[in-house]
């Protein structure tokens, strides 16, 4: 144990040495906290570091003019982070015609970065249990976010509260996975997320979050997505890999195609559409998918245009349940292909049926909510208003357990999104931004344990930062940073790390140690 000690603490030393920056390391030498400002060597910071440790980033633009890739990894229950330092804000500036960022590594978090410039944000590549949280993406020539690199299997990947907007190419806020499964993303949380703008004028599609074929066990919750290029969510079918995708308790509006569409697969609650260029919720065949085992409950749903719940081509079992649907000029429900395994039941709102006969009840229109409207976007309170005829309504046998403010319904049957309180929403009110926080955000989730999945809202570890830009709008909810286990919690003694400068030799070792990295283009 001596021996692995002091191997550890020299490697640590001789690359603090290396790039000059200050190093605490504490207790065994598992973890250490560098800090570092935008006229120091970023790259070399990076490849310097081991599983457990910490990168501060001071507030500044750190221009990257280049292919940049992070390659290092840390171990499960050690992951590296990469942060901005409290209360300030580093920016990733790309002037070449490079992604961002490419990471390569696993078991990493990047938290509280604003990312700008170059092709792609950040092109995550053959790596796991990675996690991006507290971060603003924008103004990228191509999608901001991305995970398909063919061959790859994608673990336990975590995007939580990052801001992404004013996309280019393709457009796509998050695409995660890869066309006819040609790579797996599973067990992914994309959650909090507040997305928008991905229809600028050099956008062909734009989609919010896509999630491709093939990709399974995913959770995507408590996200913010609106002006879009193509649905505000899609995800395919899993063709088997895995159980369903979740898509619970997003708010969208100003969809530039569908709200959400899903092939297969999938359990779609509690979400809120209040405006979407064709159907609020559409299922079709996509690849190899066919709407089949799909369960859409307690949604509410705006149509100005189209249909509120529309499904085509149907193989396979298919509940439409507890839904508020409300269509101005289509269908309420829609169905179409096989629907010996359809069951609709508990349904209410505005418009017609097509396809089944039962389990829908119209309601009085729009005055069950607080106030709400078919303009497609906020304000727009669809809260169930006192008398509403929402409640009660719903069919206890497709009850879900929360609602869109993540509150338990406790058995209340009432149908939509929300559970009904006379006193009025006692949650997030519907607006341009981040969601607040709610019960199950900000947790571990697909395998995020070892992807530094233990941020969240305040109470969970989040960045102070919030991802905030100084042009860009109001940041996420965040708290202490004393989770992550490397600057805080521990007793560094003064001989174990110490921040006085290093000799000649010293500095040359390291900075041949450092001679190994590569730079490649993309």
């Amino acid at each position: 144990m001596a021996a692995v000690y002091l191997r550890r603490m020299r490697a640590r030393l001789l690359r603090a040495a290396a790039f000059g920056v200050t190093v605490w390391v504490c207790g065994d030498a598992a973890a250490a906290t560098y800090e570092i400002g935008p006229t120091d060597d970023l790259p070399a910071a990076i490849d310097a570091l081991l599983p457990g440790d910490e990168l501060v980033l001071a507030g500044g633009t750190y221009t990257l003019s280049g292919y940049f890739e992070i390659g290092v990894s840390g171990e499960s229950g050690a992951p590296i982070v990469i942060r901005a330092a409290e209360g300030e804000l580093p920016v990733l500036q790309q002037t070449a015609a490079q992604n961002i960022v490419n990471v390569s590594g696993s078991y990493l978090t990047l938290r509280g970065l604003e990312l700008t410039g170059g092709d792609r944000g950040i092109r995550i590549q053959g790596a796991s249990y990675v996690t991006v949280e507290d971060c603003h993406v924008h103004d990228t020539t191509a999608n901001a976010i991305s995970a398909n690199d063919a061959g790859v299997d994608y673990a336990g990947i975590v995007l939580r509260r990052n801001r992404i907007h004013d996309t280019g190419g393709n457009g796509e806020g998050m695409y995660l996975g890869c066309n006819d499964a040609a790579c797996a993303f599973h067990d992914g949380v994309i959650e909090g997320n507040w997305i928008h703008d991905t229809n600028g004028p050099t956008v062909d599609q734009g989609d919010g979050i896509e999630i491709k074929e093939g990709s399974y066990g995913n959770v995507v919750r408590d996200n913010v997505i609106h002006d879009t290029g193509y649905p505000c969510i899609i995800t395919y079918s899993t063709v088997g890999n895995g159980p369903p995708n979740v898509v619970e308790r997003n708010v969208m509006w100003a969809c530039g195609d569908h709200g959400i569409q899903s092939a297969a697969d999938a359990i779609i609650r509690n979400n809120i559409v209040l405006g979407a260029a064709a159907d609020g919720i559409r299922n079709q065949p996509h690849q190899a998918g066919a709407p089949a085992n799909l369960v859409i409950s307690h949604n509410t749903i705006l149509a100005p245009a189209g249909d509120a719940i529309r499904s085509d081509g149907i193989v396979g079992s298919l509940v439409i349940a507890n839904n508020a649907v409300y269509a101005q000029s289509g269908n309420a429900i829609r169905v179409a292909g096989d629907l010996s395994a359809v069951v609709t039941a508990g349904n209410l709102g505005v418009g017609s049926v097509v396809g089944v006969s039962s389990g829908f009840d119209a309601s009085g229109g729009l005055a069950d909510f607080v106030g709400a409207s078919f303009s497609g976007a906020p304000p727009n309170d669809v809260f169930p208003a006192v008398g509403s005829a929402l409640i009660g309504a719903a069919d206890a046998a497709y009850l879900v357990e929360d609602d869109f403010n993540g509150n338990p319904r406790n058995g209340a049957l009432d149908v939509g999104a929300y559970t009904s309180d006379p006193a009025g929403n006692p949650g997030w009110v519907i607006a341009p931004g981040f969601k607040d926080a709610v019960v199950g955000q900000g947790g571990e989730g697909g395998g995020g344990a070892g992807g530094g999945g233990t941020g969240g809202d305040a109470a969970g570890g989040g960045s102070a930062n919030g991802g905030a830009a100084p042009s860009g709008g109001s940041g996420g909810e965040g708290g202490s940073d004393s989770d992550d286990g490397a600057s805080d919690g521990c007793d560094c003694a003064a001989g174990a790390g110490s921040t006085a400068p290093l000799g000649p030799s010293v500095l040359l070792l390291g900075a041949m140690a450092l001679l190994r990295r590569r730079r490649r283009r993309a």
